[in-house]
């Protein structure tokens, strides 16, 4: 991401996300009502469009042009880690952490966060920027900025200074951010995530680590590639879903559901399958207990 910038992928989930909440309330998949105050002039005339009778389709192809399959991708997924969060509370998670949180907005818009702590962890530039666009809103006292330089300081540190309590089981979120890192990142990542206690779950978004080297192989992948790289939001990291339950279990966790778009897109927009997308993929797993515990 281009220093001093706001990242132009964080601001396309934020766009899909406003855009869904244009839609007849028994037809969309949720409402955020946050997601457009983060757009650009320009983005933001696209979801004013939508308001307005037979706008939506054009939107949609131009979007759907450009970034084969981010769409329905994009906001099918929102709903399913809305789903797997809603369902880690009702199994005793006692807080949240949503880590490079970006533009997400759980902790503001979710009723059912209503009364739950939520933490928010990333950089101090995005942070900053989200916390002006959201100046006109009422922040909730139970949730919680916290902003990190990963080049100064470690979760482990930040953790330390703000007390974080990692007896209570929890539920992190961690989506969009992976294919950004390094291995050793995500490493150092799961190593901090084993700290927090038996039973708490993490939702995290990958890429099939295919489509970093064999674009080709995915529909819209090799244009895909281009587009990030133009953006200085170049891909850097993906899982193979095969090796995925191995790797998670050195960390103590264990894998419980890891589904790919086409799988989220089927479940929540049936009707509006399309190609594309079909390397992101989103893991939903399970801290279990160390021996002896």
């Amino acid at each position: 991401m281009k220093e001093g910038v706001t990242s132009r992928t964080a601001q396309y989930m934020a766009l899909f996300r406003a855009l869904e909440t244009t839609r007849p309330k028994k037809q969309r998949l949720f409402t955020d009502k946050f997601a457009a105050c983060f757009l650009d002039n320009s983005l933001r005339l696209g979801v004013w469009l939508c308001w307005i009778p037979g706008w939506r389709l054009l939107v949609e192809y131009i979007i759907r042009k450009k970034i084969p399959g981010a769409l329905s991708s994009g906001i099918a997924r929102t709903k399913y880690i809305d789903d797997l969060l809603q369902q880690s509370i009702a199994q005793g998670a006692q807080q949240v952490f949503i880590l490079g949180a970006g533009f997400d907005t759980r902790g503001l818009r979710l009723p059912f966060l209503e009364r739950m702590k939520v933490v928010e962890i990333d950089h101090p530039d995005t942070a900053a920027f989200k916390l002006s666009r959201l100046r006109a809103y009422k922040i909730p006292s139970k949730v919680f900025y916290y902003q990190i330089d990963f080049n100064k300081q470690s979760l482990d540190q930040l953790g330390a200074q703000n007390n974080f309590d990692f007896s209570l089981p929890s539920v992190i979120i961690w989506e969009g951010v992976t294919n950004y890192l390094n291995k050793e990142a995500i490493d150092n990542t799961f190593a901090f995530l084993q700290r927090f206690a038996p039973g708490t779950t993490v939702i995290f978004t990958y890429v099939h680590e295919d489509i970093l080297y064999h674009p080709a192989a995915f529909y819209g992948g090799e244009k895909l590639l281009q587009e990030v790289a133009a953006l200085e939001e170049k891909w850097t990291f993906g899982f193979d879903p095969v090796a995925l339950p191995v790797y998670l279990q050195q960390y103590q966790f264990q894998l419980l559901e890891d589904l790919g778009a086409a799988a989220y897109r089927e479940r929540y927009w049936p009707y509006h399958m399309e190609q594309g997308y079909e390397f992101y993929r989103v893991a939903y797993t399970r801290r279990t207990p160390a021996a002896g515990q």
